[in-house]
């Protein structure tokens, strides 16, 4: 309740406050001191004393609830303005970027994720990006780059991006002509083999451990070595992968109608305020393009583009999970596999429910360039060469 504390001043105050009762007019804390008398009314009684104060003097001394806050508000306004601006600039600095940087040894590496930062949305004195953003530009950069970078990471420590990146390692090395054998790259079943040069020691449709011999460089005849030679072919081969899926019970996702809608928003900081607003109350994935946006203060004025989304709520259980565990398995195992391989057939092997997800375990069969090289000596056995030229 608003209340005043209010000073009484005059020849005989206590006439006065006689008088205040007679009118009932509720009276609180009363105290008397230095022939003064101060006592605490409400705001609406404060009202009834200012019209029968007569020669008395009503003087505020101290407020209570709103006004308290309103006399506080007024007296500290300037105060309280500045250090409202000075909110605004705090925040929206701390919500600003103002470094960036990559770690790696290669000034060309660092050049190029850069340029991508940039393209994708990261940029020197702009806004923090949200985790969405962040996680998105990574996919893009991974994806632009396939051929050059590994693996990436983005780290948001205060105002400053910490990129760590790991370069895709090449083998540029000069190909030797020593002698050497095809050997498997990885356990497998052979399914194609397309030799040039060498001795075939394993046939098609035979199961090779990692390192095993497919193609030797050794040429026998019968069982007695005639020459060394560097084996050359490409061998397809039947490689197996497993590869876990957590799906959580209830599954959330939006999908793009084709409908779209076009409207102005001003924009500060992360609150938007359309001019045009659609008439329902559909979801949206918007897509902005600048008219107008300050450096340095959070405003801005956008073209929105809002594509409507449906969107899709799921209830997965052992029973219906399968679909999708195996979508979200091969778009996994699509990242992982070399460019030129094809997976041959998919199948759930395991379905584990785990407090709110289900875990599912899919083995796939993957058509991969399983060729891989071991050097060998290019010395003939002693008395080998000297037989093979009489």
């Amino acid at each position: 309740m608003n209340k005043y504390r209010i000073k009484i001043i005059g020849k005989n105050p206590r006439f006065f406050l006689k008088k205040l009762i007679l009118n009932k007019i509720d009276l609180y804390d009363i105290r008397e001191k230095d022939n003064n008398i101060y006592l605490t009314v409400t705001e609406k009684d404060y009202k009834k004393i200012l019209k029968i104060k007569t020669s008395y003097k009503v003087k505020i001394v101290n407020n209570y609830g709103i006004l308290k806050i309103k006399y506080l508000i007024g007296k500290y306004k300037y105060i309280l303005i500045s250090l409202f601006f000075m909110m605004i600039v705090i925040i929206t600095l701390s919500n600003m970027v103002f470094q960036i940087e990559v770690v790696h040894q290669k000034e060309e590496i660092r050049e190029l994720i850069l340029n991508d930062l940039e393209e994708f949305g990261l940029k020197k004195y702009h806004f923090k990006i949200s985790y969405k953003e962040k996680e998105e530009i990574k996919e893009n950069i991974l994806n632009k780059e396939r051929e050059k970078i590994e693996w990436l990471e983005i780290k948001n420590i205060g105002t400053k991006y910490i990129i760590n990146v790991e370069e895709r390692k090449i083998d540029h090395t000069k190909e030797s002509d020593k002698p050497r054998d095809i050997i498997s790259k990885k356990d497998a079943m052979i399914l194609e083999l397309n030799v040039e040069q060498g001795e075939i020691v394993r046939k098609k449709y035979d199961y090779v451990r990692k390192g095993e011999v497919i193609v030797s460089g050794t040429i026998m005849n019968k069982e007695r070595e005639v020459a060394k030679v560097k084996s050359s072919a490409t061998i397809m081969g039947e490689v197996w992968y497993k590869v876990e899926v957590e799906l959580p019970k209830v599954y959330h996702e939006e999908i793009r109608t084709n409908k779209t809608y076009k409207s102005l928003t001003f924009k500060i900081i992360n609150n938007r305020t359309s001019i045009f607003k659609s008439k329902n109350n559909k979801s949206y994935d918007i897509e902005d393009k600048v008219i107008f946006k300050n450096r340095l203060l959070p405003i801005g004025l956008y073209l929105e583009t809002k594509h409507e989304l449906k969107i899709i709520n799921k209830k997965y259980n052992l029973g219906n999970c399968e679909e999708e565990a195996i979508k979200i398995a091969t778009s996994k195992l699509e990242k992982k596999i070399p460019l030129n391989s094809s997976i041959l057939s998919k199948k759930v092997l395991k379905k584990t429910l785990k407090n709110s997800t289900i875990l599912v375990e899919i083995f796939f069969k993957v058509k991969e360039d399983i060729t891989d090289y071991k050097e060998i000596s290019s010395e003939l056995k002693e008395g080998d060469d000297s037989e093979g030229n009489n």
